[in-house]
């Protein structure tokens, strides 16, 4: 089986910022982990090898060959879904759990990944973070609630969602205002105001921030900013 070493173009482009050097730890350790990774790639096929019938994928081995360790299972189950997609540590420890591997079987087999970098949270943080924010225009909160769901640990959201600061997001919170001005024109003033923030709102910005970036686009376009004052309410 071939392991891919990029992050697939799947939901929103998502590549790897993981395999950046000024990220990680430069071009002698991707290379580390590059062979590290192919050793384990190497050792489920190797796993497998007794049930190859002359050739096939490492998940058509793994239903027809001979029953394997808990251990090999899992290597071989991990090694499948990588390829699909990249994983958090608890996504992955969820289907090991939810194909019945054993616990012990299972940690094991997410420790060995993690050193070797085929699982690395806070690379996919960082990639997740700077594809959805540039791809879908998400802000920090709401990057910070998909990156929950996946299971990535409070300090390592921070870390990532931290890169974006108050600048970054009220230039794309405009970027956003911006598309949508033109669907919303010939609606009363409030309700105008109320749709844009709304849509903003619904990509995780604050409601202070929201009504800002719109009551400036929409003086901008020539609306009375004290009629759109009585709408903004206070900081």
């Amino acid at each position: 089986m071939t392991r891919r070493t990029d992050w697939p173009s799947s939901e929103d482009s998502f590549r790897s910022a993981a395999g950046d050097p000024e990220d990680r730890n430069g071009r002698a350790g991707r290379a580390t982990r590059r062979r590290g990774a192919a050793q384990e790639a190497d050792a489920a096929r190797e796993d497998g090898a007794a049930g190859r019938d002359g050739g096939g994928s490492l998940s058509s081995r793994a239903e027809s060959g001979p029953p394997r360790t808990p251990e090999e299972q899992a290597r071989a189950i991990c090694l499948r879904l990588l390829t699909g997609s990249p994983r958090t540590r608890k996504q992955l420890g969820d289907a090991l759990r939810e194909r019945g591997i054993p616990e012990e079987a299972a940690e094991e087999v997410l420790s060995r990944f993690e050193e070797v970098g085929l699982i690395d949270d806070a690379a996919f943080a960082g990639a997740w973070v700077e594809s959805r924010h540039h791809g879908r225009g998400l802000a920090r909160r709401a990057l910070a609630r998909e990156l929950r769901t996946k299971g990535v640990d409070s300090a390592v959201i921070d870390e990532a969602v931290g890169r974006l600061d108050r600048d970054q997001e009220e230039s794309t919170a405009r970027e956003l205002v911006d598309r949508k001005l033109r669907a919303t024109r010939g609606l009363d003033r409030e309700k105008r105001l109320r749709r844009l923030a709304g849509m903003l709102a619904r990509k995780g910005y604050s409601e202070g921030l929201a009504l800002r970036v719109v009551r400036r686009a929409l003086e901008e376009e020539g609306e009375d900013p004290e009629l759109l004052e009585q709408h903004i309410p206070e900081d």
